[in-house]
């Protein structure tokens, strides 16, 4: 690499009587660079269009110009345009859903109320149910020991009979009962 370097180096210093080199005088060359390339745009530029010149060419590259930053404009306007009614929009959609948020606020608190309510007079309900229902097993228990007792006391008086009535017994009974009921005959 510093071998290139070198020669490169070397090169600008030859002299440039009948040799070719770099020539690292910037005042010198650049009037020369400019007018190779001026002269060559010139050439060029004529030869692009036979009826236009450059100085068209520049003109209706000025005027596409002017015409796209006047659609820029154009374009720029109507957004900003849009934006103003986009943040109107979201400020009265901010507005709305504020009063939602209240309303619905205060809707779930009368709705926790109502549900609160609904819940006590439930349980009222459920109370009085229950006392209901223990009353009425309460009286049913109480029939049924009622009814078990006297069917108890029923067979024990029955087998009490039994065991101490004999025939003749049984027919004095019969005739003591008869007898009662020919005296209720009387009476009527």
């Amino acid at each position: 690499m510093k071998n290139v370097t070198d020669s490169f180096l070397c090169l600008s210093y030859w002299p440039s009587a009948g040799s070719f080199g770099f020539n690292t005088d910037i005042l010198a060359t650049n009037p020369i660079n400019l007018s190779v390339v001026l002269g060559v745009l010139v050439f060029f530029g004529k030869g692009v269009c036979a009826s236009c010149s450059l100085s068209d060419l520049l003109d209706n590259r000025k005027q596409r110009i002017l015409k796209t930053i006047r659609n820029s404009e154009e374009l720029r306007e109507g957004a900003l345009e849009q934006l103003e009614k986009a943040r109107a929009r979201l400020r009265k959609v901010e507005t709305e859903a504020d009063q939602f948020r209240v309303n619905g606020y205060s809707e779930i608190e009368r709705e926790k109320l109502n549900l609160i309510k609904s819940i006590y007079t439930t349980l009222e309900q459920l109370e009085n149910y229950k006392n209901e229902t223990i009353r009425f097993e309460q009286q049913r228990t109480i029939n049924q020991v009622r009814q078990q007792v006297f069917q108890q006391a029923l067979q024990g008086a029955l087998g009490t009979l039994n065991s101490c009535l004999n025939n003749e017994l049984h027919l004095r009974t019969i005739s003591a009962n008869i007898s009662m009921f020919g005296e209720m005959k009387d009476i009527k």
